[in-house]
């Protein structure tokens, strides 16, 4: 009887052995100590400080310039650079202002010259040197000398318009000095001459005089003397 007892007794004892060693297996193998435990909620509390954190922000340029925009100079630069190259403004030509004035000699230049054909005329040619366009009215009142009367007009030589010259144009008029017969009588040569302008009327003369040169040796004219009225062509001035 002793010897079962002690069997039981080791068998009991051996089996109770095993059941701690498997507990204590059990207790390994899932981790449900306090250990874990702990770990695993320092391991959440990480989790959530992480995700609850903000990032921190880029580090900005030693300029600042992605946080404060372009600095004053560089704001002075585009402005500058927005604006269009500066032009020196060009230098304007004479224009003339619209306005129509009487030509006379403070406003044309009058030249006399002797033709070779036809023989014993004289061709004046009056230029616009002024800025305004002007009108050479009727016919030139020639006085050669110390004459009292200017000579007659050619009415066969009225244009159909008025003589227009714009600024740098010229206009014409020729002037039969004697007879080419001898018919004329007091012929006498004559060294100065001057031309006076007609106004729109006709019956008066209208500003400065002309005082064009002749030939040293003078002109030789008679009672025969006249002249066309202006012309806008040479070629039509020289046909009387």
């Amino acid at each position: 009887m002793s010897s079962i007892r002690n069997s039981r007794t080791r068998l009991l004892t051996a089996a109770a052995t095993v059941a701690l060693a498997a507990l204590s297996l059990t207790a390994c193998s899932d981790g449900t100590g306090a250990r874990d435990e702990g770990a695993s909620t320092d391991s959440s509390t990480s989790s959530s400080s992480s995700a609850s954190t903000p990032a921190p922000s880029a580090p900005a340029s030693a300029s600042g310039s992605s946080d404060r925009g372009p600095s004053s100079g560089d704001a002075k630069t585009a402005t500058l650079a927005s604006k269009p190259a500066a032009h020196a403004p060009a230098a304007k030509a004479p224009t003339s202002s619209g306005k129509i004035v009487t030509c006379e000699g403070s406003n044309t230049k009058t030249v006399a010259a002797p033709l070779n054909r036809p023989v014993n005329h004289m061709l004046l040619t009056v230029t616009n040197t002024g800025s305004n366009t002007c009108y050479l009215y009727r016919y030139p009142a020639v006085r050669f000398g110390e004459a009292q009367s200017v000579p007659p007009v050619i009415e066969d030589s009225k244009p159909q318009a008025v003589v227009t010259l714009q600024p740098g144009e010229s206009g014409y008029a020729s002037v039969s000095l004697s007879a080419t017969d001898g018919s004329g009588a007091h012929g006498h040569t004559e060294k100065s001459l001057v031309v006076y302008f007609h106004g729109r009327s006709g019956n008066e003369s209208v500003g400065a005089g002309a005082h064009p040169s002749l030939p040293a040796k003078g002109v030789y004219v008679d009672d025969s003397l006249k002249v066309t009225y202006w012309q806008q062509s040479m070629d039509d001035a020289i046909n009387w």
